[in-house]
């Protein structure tokens, strides 16, 4: 069992100080996220006001079946992530450590995904530039500049996540929680579920609206 003494650091005078100033900081950092994606959201809604045909006709050209598999790929791993959470504060380290690797799991499987998505957009042809689509109006190219660095963020933000839940299940299978403290797990849950609740933004604006 995880030895809940020694987890303390050196600047906190307990356990329960110490899981609240990790948790405000995951929020502090979250809250940076929202306001650094907020900024790209409210481009989008600019243009999209700027230049709604080019944005509709362009918005025709996305891929709606990997967007919604991956979408529930998410959605999916969202709900292990929780299970993980439960396991955890149960002490049930066994189970904690299945529920990571199946959403480590999904979280590639995701990126596998958008990874197939992109080369078939690129074989189209829209991505911003000389070779872009020339039937498409020349604002489209906003769009797909948009959901290039969009999706391309988040994916970033998936791999990051992969990264910080390999090293939980890690520390996990060392046994180094129980359920007197499994903050860090509660943590990188928060994170997890932030990335997921990006993506369900992102996929009605650049998959579903003016589809038909």
């Amino acid at each position: 069992m995880a030895d809940i003494s020694s987890g303390v650091a050196e600047q906190f005078d307990d356990m329960p100080q110490q899981q609240e100033a990790s948790t405000l900081g995951m929020w502090t950092f979250l809250a940076t996220e929202v306001l650094f994606f907020g900024g790209m959201f409210l481009c989008y809604i600019v243009y999209r006001y700027a230049y709604p045909q080019a944005f509709a006709e362009a918005s025709k050209r996305t891929l709606v079946f990997y967007g919604t598999l991956n979408t529930a790929i998410l959605l999916t791993s969202s709900l292990t992530m929780a299970l993980a959470v439960h396991a955890a504060q149960e002490g049930r380290n066994r189970a904690l450590v299945r529920f990571l690797l199946v959403t480590i799991l999904f979280a590639c499987c995701f990126l596998a995904g958008k990874g197939l998505e992109y080369h078939a957009d690129l074989k189209e042809h829209l991505w911003p530039g000389r070779h872009f689509r020339p039937e498409l109006p020349t604002q489209a190219q906003i769009f797909w500049f948009l959901y290039w660095a969009m999706t391309g963020l988040h994916a970033l933000h998936v791999t990051i996540g992969v990264g910080l839940l390999s090293v939980i299940a890690w520390m996990a299978s060392r046994r180094k929680f129980s359920a007197q403290y499994y903050n860090p797990v509660d943590v990188s849950a928060l994170y997890w579920h932030f990335v997921d609740i990006v993506w369900i933004w992102l996929y009605p604006l650049l998959y579903l609206i003016n589809r038909h």
